[in-house]
């Protein structure tokens, strides 16, 4: 084996091993969401007696690499991404004296967190819309990053001390909850829904063609000062 060669097989073992360790972290961070969203589960039924009306709070695993949270009106799908991802040099992150003094550190898995009505999963409205509240970068030294909305995104920034323990797991959970609350569904202008065709009409109510989103029609607030 060629000295040349013998480098270049070193740097692939090098990278894939660190996209597997990195790869692993988040799994065991993602396996840490779901352990601690079945015990908030758990604590809500003991918390909350039976209502007039029957509000669901109920876990749902859906594989290795999702699992939904399903309360009152609402969904939170939690998503793991399978691949392992790098910021861009332009990143406010790479500029960090933690990254510079390790660029392995940069390299992280992705948990992503939707936001769904519930009833587009009842009703089976498959063109309904739901959004993206919040993705978690984690590294192999289990410090994280979120890009999100107001709760989410503002309070969990600094990647170069933040740990992803459960302390954090609990809090950012918590908080997607409370920014759901508060995103609350808008009635679509009515030029978006004042023309109905015949066929859409005879269709049964699971099937109707309306979009249905807490948003649409309207200007995201992610593209807006929030």
């Amino acid at each position: 084996m060629s000295t040349s060669n013998k480098d270049l097989f070193e740097a692939v073992v090098a990278k894939a091993g660190l996209k597997q360790e990195v790869y692993a972290t988040t799994l065991n961070a993602f396996n840490e969401f779901k352990k601690e969203t079945v015990r908030l589960t758990l604590d809500y039924h003991k918390k909350i007696k039976q209502t007039q009306w029957p509000i669901p709070f109920e876990y749902k695993d859906r594989g290795t690499f999702e699992f939904e949270l399903k309360f009152g009106s609402d969904v939170l799908i939690f998503f793991m991404h399978t691949n392992v991802f790098e910021f861009s040099r332009d990143h406010e992150v790479m500029k960090t004296s933690y990254i510079k003094e390790d660029k392995n550190r940069s390299y992280c898995g992705i948990i992503h967190i939707f936001n769904f009505l519930a009833d587009s999963f009842k009703y089976k409205r498959t063109s309904d819309i739901g959004y993206m509240i919040g993705r978690i970068f984690v590294n192999r030294e289990l410090h994280y990053f979120i890009e999100g909305k107001r709760e989410i995104g503002l309070l969990y920034n600094n990647f170069p001390t933040s740990r992803l323990d459960t302390h954090a797991i609990i809090s950012i959970v918590q908080s997607s909850i409370q920014y759901t609350l508060n995103f609350d569904l808008l009635t679509p202008p009515y030029d978006n829904m004042k023309e109905v065709t015949v066929q859409e009409m005879q269709t049964t109510l699971d099937n109707l063609q309306f979009r249905t989103g807490k948003r649409l029609g309207f200007r995201f607030q992610a593209d807006s000062a929030e």
